[in-house]
């Protein structure tokens, strides 16, 4: 599975670490962070979907983006409940991710009008833990988004990137 993601600051990767003895416990912790803004699919060549997702990213420009807060899913459309997660808003990337979505199909009950930017931290624990992490207030970290990552979902690595000019 292909898809394109939003590279995150260290900042937002520090407080990601620092929440990370918070989620013990959680059947699932994430190690390593990401923003995904759009799943891609299924394709014989990285290529094909590159040239696609590009002409629907021809003339974006970088957008800002904030992690606000700690949040959960608690009944997540796939795998295990709750999904513990740090906020991310920008319209900028929501907009992105409509333009995506007009090139691509959207996943049905993850993308399109129910996309939620977000940055997952962990899943399938205790929902008292998920809504006492979401009651903490965090100092926010804004940036500014000047490039995207196309990401290769087997091998768990950026494959390119296509920049956002400012």
């Amino acid at each position: 599975m292909y898809s394109v993601n939003v590279p995150l600051p260290g900042r937002v990767r520090q407080l990601a670490n620092r929440l990370h003895p918070e989620l013990i416990g959680f059947e699932t912790v994430r190690e390593d962070h990401s923003c995904l803004l759009k799943r891609l699919g299924e394709a014989d060549h990285v290529a094909q979907l590159q040239h696609r997702a590009h002409r629907a990213l021809e003339g974006e420009p970088a957008v800002e983006a904030a992690v606000t807060g700690i949040d959960y899913f608690a009944d997540p459309p796939l795998g295990s409940a709750p999904v513990v997660y740090l906020t991310v808003e920008s319209p900028g990337l929501e907009r992105i991710h409509a333009d995506l979505t007009d090139a691509f199909d959207a996943v049905e009950g993850l993308e399109g009008s129910d996309y939620v930017p977000h940055v997952t931290l962990a899943r399938g624990g205790d929902r008292e833990t998920a809504r006492r992490l979401a009651d903490r207030e965090i100092e926010p970290v804004r940036w500014t988004v000047g490039e995207l990552e196309f990401w290769d979902g087997t091998h768990k690595l950026p494959v390119s990137s296509v920049s956002l000019p400012s």
